[in-house]
């Protein structure tokens, strides 16, 4: 018998004809409704069968279901209509049991021979694609974390950062664990703190999302997050692409979390219920933990890429008009990420 795919949000405080500006209602109260319209549902579907697929749903506040069908999209540079249809590989339901990840002990050391590195050249074809793509808001972080530097690129303000957030809530409730004042097997909702993790990350459930938040208290992830070094206020969920990629940064290194708590929240990172933005673009050999966002005009994708000892943070947030267009941002996330893993890998 077939899952029954997970309900996902949609925040009532962000229009889709905004450009996804952050509203002020608080998620605690966001969370609290229960259907969108059936058009706001129709229109998630309408891009996004260019990248490989129909999105599952995703975002902080108002429940909502996940588009039935693929319908016509209007490319913005030809106002031309173009049909897409659904693949059939876009959004599943995890297995029961994952392979452990590939979690190191401690932060990696600076190759010994020479391997390509992030540098002018690359920064040259990063910025160029970005720029071939004015009409959205695009921006770029990249970590080598043989050396931890932030490369950023395009737009460094705050975007609305939808469900890549969930890995620092995520991240904030194992803190809690660790340090004595939670437990991942405290009942949580209909199971366990756990289970409630693997759901917000892996399925982008966002009943979970709000009970790890709500058990995490707003002040507490506030707090996490500064002892991080990001400023963070949950009810408007705003990250730059810089402090996305210094959490996963932090959490790949084990410097974030304990062994077994990063290798589980790892492992929540694969096989997601949506696999169309970065991992279809990476060539073959290289692992992707990676957490995607989608919000009205908001559609990201953050991640480690790893391959032979050595690993990278790669984040991209884009910023568009709103569901229409996701299927040339999700071209230009796939076009970025083939142009970093050929120049890296």
């Amino acid at each position: 018998m077939t899952e029954p795919t997970p309900r996902h949000y949609r925040s009532g405080a962000h229009r889709a004809g905004d450009g996804s500006k952050p509203g002020s209602r608080p998620i605690a109260r966001r969370v609290e409704w229960i259907r969108p319209q059936h058009l706001t549902a129709a229109a998630v579907a309408l891009a996004l069968v260019t990248a490989g697929g129909v999105y599952a749903g995703v975002q902080a506040g108002v429940p909502a279901d996940p588009p039935a069908a693929a319908a016509t999209a209007v490319a913005p540079s030809t106002g031309t209509a173009v049909a897409h249809a659904p693949a059939a590989h876009a959004s599943r339901t995890a297995p029961a049991s994952d392979p452990p990840a590939e979690v190191p002990t401690k932060a990696l050391a600076v190759p010994a021979v020479a391997v390509p590195a992030i540098g002018p050249k690359l920064d040259g074809q990063i910025s160029a694609i970005i720029q071939a793509n004015s009409a959205y808001a695009v921006g770029v972080s990249l970590i080598d974390l043989s050396d931890g530097v932030v490369h950023s690129y395009g737009a460094r303000d705050k975007f609305v950062a939808a469900s890549t957030a969930k890995i620092l809530a995520a991240s904030a409730y194992y803190h809690l664990v660790e340090t004595g004042r939670a437990s991942l097997t405290a009942p949580l909702g209909a199971s366990t703190a756990e289970a409630q993790i693997r759901q917000m990350v892996q399925q982008s459930n966002n009943d979970s999302w709000a009970l790890i938040l709500r058990a995490v208290g707003q002040w507490g992830i506030t707090d996490y997050a500064a002892s991080i070094g990001i400023t963070y206020d949950r009810t408007v969920n705003l990250l730059t692409t810089a402090e996305m990629a210094r959490t996963l940064q932090l959490l790949y290194t084990g410097k974030l979390l304990n062994a077994r708590n990063t290798a589980q929240l790892l492992s929540y990172m694969q096989n997601t219920n949506f696999e169309t933005l970065i991992p279809p673009a990476v060539p073959p050999g290289v692992r992707v933990f990676h957490k995607y966002g989608l919000l009205f005009g908001n559609l990201h994708d953050a991640s480690v890429l790893v391959q032979d000892g050595r690993a990278f943070v790669f984040v991209v947030y884009t910023r568009g008009l709103n569901y229409s267009d996701m299927g040339p941002r999700t071209r230009i996330i796939q076009q970025l990420t083939r142009t970093v893993t050929a120049a890296l890998f």
